[in-house]
């Protein structure tokens, strides 16, 4: 008895722990994205040329690009209580949970990355285009162009995007057929992760002009999944995980 109550109370912080993190994750990067929508017209502005982005992006200053970086690690930190959730819901040896857990953390690896070249690449850009001449300007653009739709369309949005889709798929899944969770969660992570993937139609767009745009899925798809996020958050943190008998061996069930 007195080695499994520091055990229930260790798994119980860990839970706690892991929830807290979804939920500050989820509300922090929503907080950043909606100031970088206020003053940078995110996630519009994506869609613009560079004679159109570069000279807004130099006149945002340092300012814009501190938005920049606290947008980026404040997304960053779901890397963490995505790595965790396997064991929060006592499935750490479950293949397909942890294969999703690679996607999951994979999936935030390449949306660091296409945020943070607004921090480490962009602002060599725009200073280049502001000073220089027309030639100058030419070259500029060209480099924006490629590495926007590397570090942007590619990494960004279409890796990243799609990898956090698998990842939410999946946990959701997990959680109608194990009952682990609420299943009304496993409903909401479905439903926003499909309205997310209709996203997808604008992010090819950019490389087959032709491609079927939604233009609600952007502003809904990932409004919807990070509430899901963060309501998986706080889903963990007010709420045990239910487990149940496996193989003969009797596990307490709090659902």
């Amino acid at each position: 008895m007195s080695s499994t109550l520091p055990a229930r109370e260790t798994s119980s912080s860990l839970r706690r722990a892991t929830g807290t993190l979804f939920a500050v994750g989820a509300i922090a990067f929503g907080i950043s994205a909606s100031v970088l929508s206020a003053t940078f017209d995110w996630p519009d502005v994506l869609r613009e040329s560079a004679d159109v982005v570069l000279p807004a992006f130099a006149a945002g200053g340092d300012t814009l690009i501190w938005t920049w970086f606290a947008t980026a690690w404040t997304y960053a930190i779901l890397a963490v209580p995505i790595l965790l959730l396997p064991v929060v819901l006592e499935r750490a040896n479950a293949p397909v949970l942890r294969a999703a857990t690679s996607i999951g953390a994979a999936s935030v690896a390449f949306s660091l990355i296409g945020f943070l070249r607004w921090v480490f690449v962009v602002p060599g850009l725009a200073q280049s285009w502001m000073s220089g001449d027309a030639t100058t300007r030419s070259a500029v653009e060209a480099a924006w162009l490629a590495q926007h739709q590397f570090g942007g369309a590619l990494l960004g949005e279409h890796l990243g995007q799609l990898l956090a889709i698998v990842w939410s798929l999946t946990v959701s899944v997990i959680v109608l057929r194990s009952r682990v969770l609420p299943r009304w969660l496993g409903v909401a992570g479905i439903a926003a992760s499909v309205l997310y993937l209709l996203n997808q139609g604008d992010v090819m767009s950019t490389a087959l002009p032709t491609f079927p745009v939604l233009d609600f899925a952007g502003l809904v798809g990932s409004t919807g999944w990070g509430l899901w996020v963060a309501a998986l958050g706080v889903t963990l943190i007010a709420r045990p995980v239910a487990v149940s008998r496996r193989r003969g061996t009797l596990v307490a069930s709090n659902a």
